[in-house]
Parts: structure tokens; C-alpha cells; sequence
């Protein structure tokens, strides 16, 4: 499982545990799984994904920022 934590300016989106998580990187979209090479991003206009136990989820983001690192995934998003 990993970490997630998605942070607007506004509040805080999301934090929990998740299986997978896609993101709009530069280079276009890219899914982060258990594991994952660390890694910072920019993220451009599109959709962010993330599929918990139960449910996925996804809404739309303006640009933002990813971070990996050790199975935690930060993002930084503009809605």
C-alpha cells in the first residue's frame, strides 16, 4: 500500500492509504505503485487517479507538484 496525501492551497483533499495512484506528469500521464522509484514531478492540467481498498477516485487538477519517496506520495494540486 501506499501513503497518499493530496494538499490544495484551500485544504486537505485526501490522506489515507491507497493502492495506486495517476497523475498529469510533463511527459504525460504516469501511475505510481507500491514501490516506486522516488521521484519529483510537475503536474499540468488533467485528471488525478487514485483507487483505494474500496473505491477509486478522480478529479480534475489545474497543475501542482508530486513527490515519492519510501511508498508516500505527496501532492501539491491546484483545483
Amino acid at each position: 500500500m501506499l501513503k497518499l496525501r493530496i494538499v490544495s492551497p484551500e485544504k486537505v483533499i485526501f490522506d489515507g492509504d491507497v493502492k495506486s495512484v495517476t497523475v498529469p506528469g510533463m511527459q504525460g500521464r504516469f501511475q505510481i505503485l507500491d514501490n516506486h522509484a522516488a521521484i519529483i514531478s510537475a503536474l499540468v492540467e488533467g485528471k488525478v487517479e487514485y483507487a483505494t481498498s474500496r473505491e477509486a477516485k478522480q478529479f480534475n487538477v489545474e497543475g501542482g507538484f508530486v513527490e515519492v519517496k519510501q511508498n508516500e506520495v505527496n501532492l501539491c494540486v491546484e483545483v
